[in-house]
């Protein structure tokens, strides 16, 4: 009766919490462990910013200096049991049994809330992780493999997993039980929507290791809450001429939590980006209090931050203002990113139908890509065919267009390299109804495609473009006479595409970069014309955001779909991550593009190379971007300016190409500053010209010709081509049907008959 008093007058220090069951006090507990512990719960909950009342803490401490040790741990449990969601008993390794504990029942829509979980553990386990889960959050725990459940499979699913649930396992806790015999753990709950909430919920103690293994779990408890409404911000966006515009937020409460949170997110908020996109207007839903805000819009644009406060209230506005450091289509260079995805690759919560032409414009606008290509393929083909018109989508505007089209990847022909097809007025390949009737080969299809008017090319180029003998010194060498592999889905029957004449690009920047440029540089060198342009494949391989790789057609007038892919064509541009700008290229003031992007010589003799320059680098390096400097080409971010970045400064190479090989460059300081180069370069025969930040930009080609000769630049270059349509026709034949095998090795057999005559007229070597 004694403690029962004491323990009353402990809780006369602070509110009650609520009306539900008391949780039973537990006797048998150290005093002092037990203190300790309830130490580092209320430092926790301090650092989730959810704090403990003064008053409870009061009534902490005079509980901890009782003389009577089981008062006082009766005295502890009765004021932080006020504050548990649920109790939990671990009676052995294989038996767990929960209660509802008193705290009120409620939710936040938009936000987080903080429980904590009573743990009765009379064997004293010790060395298990606990673990929340429901049917209501994702991942889902398979209860026999603590393996999360694969992605929900349609957009209805998701939508009734309205909750993230996750424990605090971080300091100050240990994130395992102790061993003693009570101790409180904390639970957050974030909660989608806001209104009555019936949520089922339940835990389980996992063993840890390389793989984790559930022991135990309870049974899952129905708990209605009452979700509290969230404050609607509104947004004022504007851009740095003060027009609204739309740009990319990310939201953040002290505790670091994302919002909205990540995993809770429909379309067109994706689960698997920390931003979301918002227009001038447009509104979010915050609990009160403070935030971090980081807003952009893109690569042309500096990331800013700004604190806000969200009152209590109804609604709010805050304003951004977004700034540019760089406006290249007021100088007449458009941006694009030929080949993103509205569905089919698993970040997607619904692969095989994924999101709408409107979520996809959001982000278009968002990261102020003038122009991407949204491309169906295999897993999603039937759903998300219907969007193609042949033309481009009518929520287009007049600075940003959106486009479908079609990447062939997952189809039969996938073996010999994933192809984008551009500017198609029919994406049906004809005789076609399945996917499985398609040729499986690629030189048909871009047949077909370049009959209607397609602009076509290969994707991701590098994959099955490394070196046979990848561990070689000059496997990091460009360019490199190494065997490629000739074994993955990038540009790889790409030798005999070209040489037939059937490519118009290759793409760049989504692959590391050696591999894509070798290729390329070598059939430059023999005298093929094919250019490149620069692609994300969002969200596959980068999921970041869409344009992360990206191409700048130079345009005369307003931004035009067919003229922007018809500059791709014709190499009127140059592809970038969009840190780093080569624009205004010319040669003997010849500019890119002009003039079928040809120099005439009589003879040999030098030319002027001159172009604008502008770069943005961070004046010194931070452990982030160090950490991508320290990593190999062959990780990602394969192109990334702060690769450049020379030692610890904020400068930068450009580098003239002449045949593959760097002949001259100059430093420039990456501040953001547009700069002018201008080099003498000369030309001993026909040859090709560009101008890279390898590995951060690079120009197409200008074609300088001697006496009206062809480029015939490196026999090397031929030989290495001859030896790599020998090793593609080893890799790709089994996969080619005997029906087409036939056709396929005569127009392998005649690439090669082509880089045969290039090697006996060769002029170098």
């Amino acid at each position: 009766m004694a403690t029962r008093r004491l323990a009353f007058a402990c809780l006369l220090l602070f509110p009650f919490c609520a009306s539900a069951a008391d949780l039973p006090l537990v006797s048998k507990v150290e005093l002092q462990p037990l203190v300790k512990q309830t130490e580092r719960l209320v430092a926790a909950l301090d650092y989730l910013g959810a704090p403990l009342p003064a008053s409870a803490r009061k009534g902490l401490e005079v509980a901890a200096k009782l003389p009577n040790q089981t008062e006082a741990v009766e005295a502890i449990q009765a004021i932080l049991d006020r504050y548990c969601l649920t109790g939990v008993r671990c009676s052995d390794e294989k038996t767990m049994e929960m209660a509802s504990g008193p705290a009120k029942l409620e939710l936040a829509e938009q936000g987080w809330r903080v429980f904590l979980v009573k743990v009765y553990n009379p064997r004293g386990l010790e060395n298990l992780e606990l673990r929340a889960v429901s049917p209501n959050a994702l991942p889902l725990h398979n209860r026999s493999s603590g393996k999360p459940d694969p992605i929900v499979g349609s957009v209805g699913e998701v939508s009734k997993r309205f909750l993230d649930v996750m424990m605090f396992n971080n300091q100050p806790l240990v994130p395992r039980l102790s061993g003693l015999e009570v101790e409180y753990r904390i639970v957050q709950i974030y909660c989608r929507d806001s209104g009555r909430k019936e949520v089922h919920l339940g835990f389980e103690c996992v063993k840890p290791g390389k793989k984790p293994m559930v022991v135990a779990s309870t049974a899952l408890a129905q708990l209605v809450f009452e979700s509290q409404p969230a404050v609607l911000v509104k947004l004022n966006v504007l851009d740095d001429d003060d027009t609204p515009t739309t740009g990319s937020f990310i939201f953040r409460d002290a505790s670091g939590h994302v919002y909205p949170s990540q995993s809770r997110r429909l379309a067109p908020d994706f689960f698997f980006h920390a931003q979301i996109y918002r227009a001038d207007g447009e509104t979010v839903s915050l609990q009160p209090g403070k935030y971090t805000v980081s807003y952009t819009r893109g690569p042309e644009y500096l990331e800013l931050v700004k604190e806000i406060t969200v009152p209590r209230a109804s609604t709010h506005t805050e304003t951004f203002k977004l700034k540019r450091w760089i406006h290249m289509a007021k100088k007449g260079w458009w941006s694009g990113d030929h080949h993103i995805h509205a569905a089919g690759c698993a970040h997607y919560e619904s692969p095989t139908e994924g999101v709408t032409p409107a979520d996809m414009m959001r982000h278009i606008l968002g990261e102020d890509l003038n122009v991407g290509c949204c491309l169906s393929w295999g897993p999603c083909w039937y759903h998300q065919k219907r969007y193609f018109e042949g033309q481009v989508h009518r929520l287009s505007t007049p600075t940003h267009l959106l486009r479908y089209d079609v990447e062939v990847s997952g189809f039969p022909s996938s073996h010999a390299g994933h192809i984008c097809l551009l500017r198609l007025r029919e994406q049906d390949y004809p005789g076609t109804k399945l996917i499985n009737d398609w040729p499986s080969w690629d030189l048909p299809i871009f047949r077909w495609a370049k009959g209607q008017g397609g602009v076509v090319g290969f994707a991701h180029s590098g994959w099955g473009l490394e070196p046979v003998k990848k561990d070689s010194p000059d496997a990091q060498k460009l360019p490199n006479y190494l065997l490629p592999s000739m074994s993955g889905i990038g540009a790889n029957e790409y030798l005999v595409d070209v040489a037939h004449g059937m490519c118009d690009f290759i793409s760049t920047v989504d692959t590391p970069s050696l591999w894509e440029l070798n290729i390329w540089y070598h059939t430059l060198n023999c005298g093929y014309r094919c250019r490149i342009s620069g692609e994300t494949d969002f969200p596959c391989i980068y999921g970041e955001r869409v344009g992360l790789g990206r191409s700048y057609v130079k345009l005369e007038g307003k931004l035009d779909f067919n003229q922007w892919t018809e500059g791709i064509k014709q190499g009127k541009c140059y592809v970038t991550d969009g840190k780093s700008h080569l624009y205004d290229f010319s040669v003997n003031n010849v500019a890119l593009g002009e003039k079928k992007s040809e120099v005439a010589l009589k003879a040999p003799g030098k030319v002027k190379v001159q172009a604008r320059v502008a770069a943005l680098l961070e004046p010194e390096p931070t452990p982030a971007t160090e950490a991508i400097r320290k990593r190999p080409l062959t990780q990602k971010p394969y192109w990334d300016i702060e690769r450049a970045r020379l030692g610890n400064t904020r400068t930068v190479p450009v580098e003239v190409v002449v045949n593959g090989y760097v002949v001259d460059r100059k430093e420039i300081v990456a501040d953001g500053s547009e700069q002018e180069v201008s080099f003498e370069v000369p030309i001993k025969h026909s040859s090709w010209v560009c101008l890279r930040i390898f590995p951060t930009s690079h120009t197409n080609p200008i074609f300088v010709l001697v006496d009206g000769k062809p480029i015939r630049a490196s026999k090397r270059s031929a030989e290495w081509c001859i030896k790599a349509i020998e090793r593609c026709w080893e890799q790709k034949k089994p996969q080619i049907r005997k029906a087409e095998q036939t056709e396929a090795k005569k127009a392998y057999d005649e690439a090669t008959v082509h880089y045969r005559k290039i090697l006996e007229e060769a002029v170098a070597e």
